[in-house]
């Protein structure tokens, strides 16, 4: 389980530094949305994990 946790927090880390590089690289608006979106699932999916592992369904 910890495994999945950690893979999901490297995703949502992903994404932040994705939306930080499109900001100095001044990109389209859609860009920035995406990422934020992308950070965003990313910390959804991760309380959902954390949820269900101290639940014992994983």
């Amino acid at each position: 389980m910890k495994q999945a946790i950690f893979i999901i927090a490297l995703g949502i880390v992903l994404w932040i530094i994705g939306f930080v590089f499109a900001v100095v690289m001044n990109a389209d608006s859609n860009v920035l949305w995406i990422c934020a979106i992308g950070a965003v699932l990313g910390a959804v999916g991760l309380r959902y994990t954390i949820k269900r592992s101290r639940k014992g369904l994983l």
